[in-house]
């Protein structure tokens, strides 16, 4: 086992400290906002100065991005029609609340026929063949479809803290985040949009996009959706919460289903992309999945590394993360109302051991 590949700068830490920074203000063009520590920010939009060009970043990957080909061929836009028409009927994930997001009606995750975003810009605080020298190029689109009492981003997740973004703003995004020289475009929650995403997709590989794609979920996603992305992401981070369904049903607002789901779509995650693999470094495609260790084993941790070895092999890469604290309502609940210990983070490696894993931390 490798030491912990997380950085000191944290998700919530990056994504608070740009919309602090500012009060979530309004957005006053693609080149300004925060840099890694969020300091002096103008935007809740955030992107650091170029730190090389264009050609480095494309040159930093060992092969084009598959989704210039289903751009090529047309596929990729027959993709882009059949999500929008899942927003008609809202079918984008396990809930499928059947919302005609289209028309403006707001889906359970809060989100209709509009999306905002809160932050993006070079991330740091992501793991170690995400992040390289340049940092992973992250989007923080507001709200969710899984709602977490214990969000550590509640202030986006829940209350859709961010600014409505078009498609081409976007596009934009992720090519400002090329020409900094980030080593790819790393999607936060990006499940309940994905049509969206998919737009502006195509609007950045006309402009000249070719990083690698990551997309980056809590794992409560529809087989429908992720086999329309096959081929379009190249690195799958997706979250494994939690093996009880009746503490899914309880910690994240009545998804009773979530294992199932999480399982089924982390095995076809695997299916398209396959283990992670690294080149110099730098993650160019793959899965590595999450989990984070929760107190009195809430999180079923022990359970969960068994499943890995058994249903994906024991050298997928797994982030078993110790760095729970309580957020948003989690103080509500005896058993989330503390830290995991070092006790019980102990644990938790003891058992990924146990199970054969090879590549965790």
């Amino acid at each position: 086992m490798s030491k912990n590949i997380l950085e000191t700068s944290s998700r919530r830490e990056f994504v608070h400290g740009c919309l602090a920074a500012v009060g979530a203000a309004t957005l006053n063009g693609l080149g300004s906002g925060c840099s890694r520590s969020a300091s002096a920010a103008s935007s809740s939009f955030a992107v650091v100065s170029a730190a090389g060009t264009a050609d480095e970043a494309i040159n930093q990957s060992a092969s084009a991005p598959r989704y210039l080909e289903l751009e090529r061929s047309g596929e990729l836009r027959r993709r882009d029609r059949q999500l929008w028409s899942m927003l008609g009927d809202c079918t984008l994930c396990p809930r499928e609340c059947g919302e005609n997001r289209i028309r403006g009606r707001a889906g359970k995750c809060g989100v209709a026929d509009t999306f905002k975003i809160a932050s993006f810009g070079p991330h740091f605080g992501e793991e170690a063949p995400l992040v390289g020298s340049r940092g992973s190029g992250t989007i923080f689109f507001s709200n969710c479809n899984l709602l977490c009492v214990f969000c550590q981003n509640w202030q986006i997740n829940h209350r859709g803290d961010g600014r409505v973004t078009t498609h081409a703003e976007l596009a934009g995004m992720m090519m400002a985040l090329q020409r900094s020289g980030c080593h790819n475009i790393n999607l936060v929650t990006p499940t309940h949009l994905v049509p969206h995403i998919v737009r502006a997709l195509r609007i950045a590989i006309a402009d000249g996009l070719r990083l690698p794609v990551l997309y980056n979920s809590s794992g409560y996603e529809s087989l429908v959706v992720l086999r329309l992305l096959d081929g379009v992401i190249d690195v799958y981070l997706p979250d494994f919460k939690y093996q009880d369904s009746q503490l899914a049903a309880r910690f994240s607002d009545g998804a009773p289903d979530y294992q199932t789901h999480a399982a089924a779509a982390i095995k076809e995650m695997h299916r398209q992309v396959g283990t992670l693999r690294v080149t110099n470094g730098i993650a160019q495609r793959g899965l590595l999945i999450r989990h984070l260790v929760l107190p009195e084993n809430t999180a079923g941790t022990d359970g969960f590394v068994k499943w890995v070895a058994a249903e994906l092999g024991t050298d997928t890469h797994v982030n078993i993360m110790g760095q729970y604290s309580p957020q948003y309502h989690a103080n509500q609940y005896p058993q989330l109302s503390r830290r995991p210990t070092r006790e019980e983070i102990a644990q938790a490696m003891q058992w990924a051991r146990e199970a054969g894993l090879q590549n965790f931390h």
